[in-house]
């Protein structure tokens, strides 16, 4: 079993500013909709902001978190969402093959050293034609001192990501940046500055103002570069 990485307070902190970044939250909603099915797991929900986001489109829907803290608030979140089942998994894990139509998995991958045995394990949750959705932080020049005490193990290029979902035995069928002004800000924010990224005033002006003009131009144009890689690979049949 791979274990968790990083200062779970920090993780929980960054999660918590985050949360208040809503247009960023629902643009990376939106992208794995089309590929979720009828009954999607997600892997490391955090604090449940994007299974709320989710779950309401689908008949059924299952939440999952690795760390004990957060799955017990997770639960208590959750509770009042009939259609959500919630689930402690940590990856790779030693369940036999599911039935899952897809596994979606948001900024996780980085935490774990094991990335191609995770990315087989979230493989074998899902029945063969579904979708295994992946974001992760993009660009290792980027790793930061806010990475490094939140857990990241590594960020990704479309390439390496790429790379992993096929040694993991999966179909690449989308792969490719996402918020490329977010990259620089980031960048700035962490590497130049050394902030954390928590809530506050400078998420809340990036996330009303930039971000919908960055997710507008990147739905005309795909960029070079991003903050996030964003992959979709199928189970064989």
């Amino acid at each position: 079993m791979a274990e968790i990485t990083g200062d779970q307070r920090v993780q929980s902190e960054v999660l918590e500013g985050l949360a208040t970044a809503v247009n960023h939250r629902r643009w990376f909603v939106e992208l794995a909709i089309p590929y979720l099915g009828d009954n999607p797991i997600e892997i490391g929900s955090g604090l449940g902001d994007y299974a709320l986001e989710w779950a309401p489109r689908l008949p059924r829907f299952t939440a999952t978190e690795a760390d004990p803290d957060r799955l017990v608030a997770l639960k208590e979140r959750l509770a009042d969402h009939p259609t959500i089942e919630v689930r402690e998994m940590l990856l790779p894990h030693d369940d036999p093959r599911g039935d899952y139509s897809a596994a979606v998995s948001y900024n996780v991958l980085e935490h774990i050293e094991e990335d191609v045995e995770a990315l087989r394990s979230m493989r074998d949750l899902v029945r063969p034609g579904g979708a295994v959705i992946i974001i992760v932080p993009a660009f290792q020049f980027a790793m930061s001192p806010a990475d490094i005490a939140t857990g990241h193990v590594r960020r990704y290029t479309r390439r390496t990501l790429g790379a992993a979902m096929s040694s993991a035995g999966l179909r690449v069928e989308r792969i490719q940046y996402a918020n490329a002004l977010g990259l620089i800000g980031y960048f700035m924010a962490t590497k130049v500055f050394r902030l954390m990224p928590k809530e506050g005033p400078m998420v809340k002006v990036y996330d009303t103002t930039v971000l919908p003009l960055t997710k507008a131009a990147e739905q005309l144009v795909r960029p070079p570069f991003g903050q996030s890689v964003f992959a979709v690979a199928r189970v064989p049949h």
